[in-house]
C-alpha cells in the first residue's frame, strides 16, 4: 500500500502518536499519582482509546502494512478511529462541563485526549483510506471492546464502589436502568458513526482512485 507508506504520512502519524502519548503522561501524575491508582488510571475509556490509537499509529509509521497485510491493518486502524470517535463525541455531549473543573495546566490535555486527537485520527481515515475488503460486517467486531470495556467498568464499580464516568454511575442515573438506556443510545451512536467510516473511506478510495 504505498499511499500509506508515503513518509509524510508516517512522519504524521508518528507525530500524532507522540502528541497523544504526551497528553496521556501530562494527565498522569494527577491522577495516579495524586492518591489514584495506576488500575484506577487506566479504567477511564479516554486513557484507554488514545493509547490504542498511540500504539495503531505508531505501529503503522514504523512498519506500513504490506499489501497481503491491509485489511488487517485497517480493521485495525479503523477500531482505533471508532473508540477515538466515542471518546470525543460522548465527552462533547455528557461531560464538556468538566473542563471548567480544569485547572489551566491541564485543559491542553483536554484538548488533546478529547478533540485534536479524535479529529486527527479521521483525517487519517480520510487521507489514507481502507481497503475495498473492509465490510461492514468484518467492522461489527469493533464492538467487543466496548461492550467489554461496559461490563468492566459496572463489575469492577459494583466491587469498589467507583465508576469514572457519570453515565456509568447506577447511583446518579438512576440505578442500572439508567445506566443501560445510556449505553443503549451511545450503541446507536456508534453504529451510526461506523456507518460515516464506511460511507466516507469508500467515498475518498473513489476520489483518489479517479485521481
Amino acid at each position: 500500500m504505498q499511499r500509506a507508506s508515503a513518509a509524510w504520512v508516517r512522519v504524521a502519524r508518528a507525530a500524532t502518536a507522540i502528541l497523544i502519548l504526551a497528553a496521556v503522561l501530562r494527565l498522569f501524575p494527577p491522577i495516579a499519582g495524586g492518591g489514584g491508582s495506576v488500575v484506577t488510571f487506566l479504567s477511564y475509556f479516554t486513557i484507554q482509546s488514545n493509547l490504542i490509537a498511540a500504539a495503531v499509529l505508531l505501529w503503522l509509521a514504523i512498519r506500513p502494512p504490506a499489501a497481503a497485510n491491509v485489511l488487517r491493518a485497517d480493521i485495525i486502524r479503523g477500531a482505533a478511529v471508532l473508540y477515538l470517535a466515542i471518546t470525543g463525541i460522548v465527552f462533547a455531549l455528557l461531560l464538556s462541563g468538566a473542563s471548567a473543573q480544569m485547572s489551566a495546566a491541564l485543559l491542553w490535555t483536554n484538548t488533546v485526549l478529547h478533540q485534536l486527537s479524535p479529529i486527527l485520527l479521521f483525517l487519517d481515515w480520510l487521507i489514507v483510506p481502507p481497503a475495498a475488503a473492509l465490510t461492514f460486517r468484518r467492522a461489527l467486531w469493533w464492538l467487543v471492546y466496548p461492550l467489554a470495556y461496559l461490563v468492566y467498568t459496572l463489575v469492577r464499580g459494583a466491587f469498589i464502589d467507583w465508576y469514572p464516568y457519570p453515565f456509568l454511575t447506577p447511583d446518579v442515573v438512576g440505578g442500572y436502568d439508567g445506566v443501560l438506556a445510556y449505553a443503549a443510545a451511545i450503541t446507536v451512536g456508534v453504529l451510526v458513526f461506523m456507518a460515516v467510516l464506511f460511507v466516507s473511506g469508500r467515498g475518498m478510495r473513489r476520489v483518489m482512485a479517479r485521481g
